[in-house]
């Protein structure tokens, strides 16, 4: 690695938020290096949706041909009660009018497209792997970020003009920021997902959302089309409980399938045998639900946040990557129109501290699968004969539309960008 030419931007953490930050740099001439903790970059994790304002942004990279290659392009979105009963549809992406495709896609596949995407573009020496970073320091003119390597060996400082911490929801430089913040917020569901082969169901392209937290609530949908030549997908799925809070907050931990089955085991739908899929999944993943309180500010002087590391968010509206991808662009545009420095930051900061901030309340609050309370709660956990005695349907637009809204995908909002 060379070291003699300072960068513009030392971007900390080489996940989705910092990889589409360093190619929206590289569009627009502003030099940077990533530099990422773990010694070797590997593809983890399970399926992610990509709404609309997400894909927009990646297609603006040139991206778009390499997501079709992986992923899968969402049709559409189907709710149900824990009896199968059909509740609501509403169309995708391209499907529901929008100028992108919406892409259902495993997050290591994703990863990887964006990865060798810097790498072509930006060169080999332009992520830099086992720099574990422990903190910052600034002056006037520059900011440097000190690093050791996987021992807790210090490794040669890196100045730069900006640093930004895409280090995910256990950031050090947050921690750095707000030391006295504390753990993230736990909110009383457990999560378990894994990935599995299995037979296309209804559009072969759906995103299904069934039951509530009482009864248990999975969601399932496909992220790689023929995987093998039995005409199977890749099958992702993810369950939601309700469990104390665990005494250790460990992600990617190895589950057992009897820790969450039993609410599923009679769940033989017409369209989809939910506890089959289940028991073929043969190596489910456990997670605590959890995000952070919205903060004042991300930005102190030459060094900020972004993506997890700023508002880390419920995995319950498909939001998380997108908001990431959007600071990213948000920032390199920032810094094209005020230059490399604090002032760009701050300007960025003051744009997306507000936005990400009502979309991670909403998504404590009333995200898509709000629907499935309602219901729920509106039955009794019972078998309706007409949902619409239930809901309407214009209660139902209401409720997808308002979240669109909030996060910023609405097909109007988009169009008139």
């Amino acid at each position: 690695m060379t070291t003699e030419t300072m960068k513009d931007v030392t971007i900390i953490g080489g996940g989705i938020g910092g990889l589409t930050l360093a190619l929206f740099l590289h569009q627009n001439n502003i030099s940077c290096r990533v530099y990422e903790a773990v010694p070797t970059i590997k593809a983890i994790g399970a399926g992610i949706n990509l709404l609309p304002h997400a894909v927009k942004e990646l297609d603006s990279l040139g991206l778009l041909e390499g997501l079709d290659r992986v992923g899968i392009r969402t049709k559409d979105a189907s709710y149900f009660n824990q009896y199968g009963q059909h509740i609501y549809t509403e169309a995708a992406g391209m499907d529901a009018g929008y100028l992108w495709p919406q892409f259902s896609i495993h997050r290591g596949d994703l990863h990887e497209v964006l990865l060798d995407a810097v790498i072509e573009r930006l060169g080999p020496e332009s992520v830099v792997t086992g720099y574990r970073c422990t903190g910052v320091e600034q002056d006037d003119d520059t900011v440097t970020a000190h690093f050791v390597d996987g021992e807790g060996n210090a490794l040669p400082p890196v100045t730069s003009k900006v640093a930004v911490g895409a280090d995910g929801i256990k950031s050090v430089l947050r921690k750095q920021f707000y030391p006295d913040e504390g753990e993230p917020v736990y909110s009383g569901y457990t999560i378990w997902r894994g990935v599995t082969p299995y037979k296309p169901f209804l559009s072969g392209a759906n995103t299904i959302r069934a039951g509530w937290m009482p009864v248990g609530k999975i969601m399932v949908y496909p992220i790689r089309n023929n995987i093998d030549d039995e005409g199977n997908q890749l099958m992702n799925w993810v369950v939601t409980q309700e469990r104390p809070r665990p005494k250790v907050l460990d992600w990617n931990k190895p589950a057992n399938l009897e820790d969450f089955f039993a609410p599923f085991e009679n769940w033989h739908f017409d369209w989809l045998d939910v506890p089959d899929l289940l028991k073929k999944t043969e190596r489910p993943l456990i997670f605590p639900m959890v995000d952070r309180d919205p903060l004042p500010t991300w930005t102190f002087g030459r060094a900020t946040l972004l993506g997890d590391a700023a508002h880390p968010m419920y995995p319950r509206g498909s939001n998380g990557a997108g908001q990431s991808i959007i600071d990213a662009r948000v920032m390199t545009e920032r810094f094209c129109e005020m230059g490399v420095g604090p002032d760009a930051l701050q300007a960025y900061d003051v744009e997306r501290v507000k936005k990400t901030g009502e979309v991670v309340l909403m998504n404590r609050k009333n995200p898509p699968d709000t629907i499935l309370r309602e219901v729920y709660e509106r039955t009794g956990g019972k078998p309706f004969e007409n949902v619409h005695d239930v809901i309407s349907e214009d209660e139902l637009d209401e409720i997808v539309n308002r979240y669109k809204r909030v996060a910023g995908f609405h097909q109007q909002q988009l169009a008139a960008e």
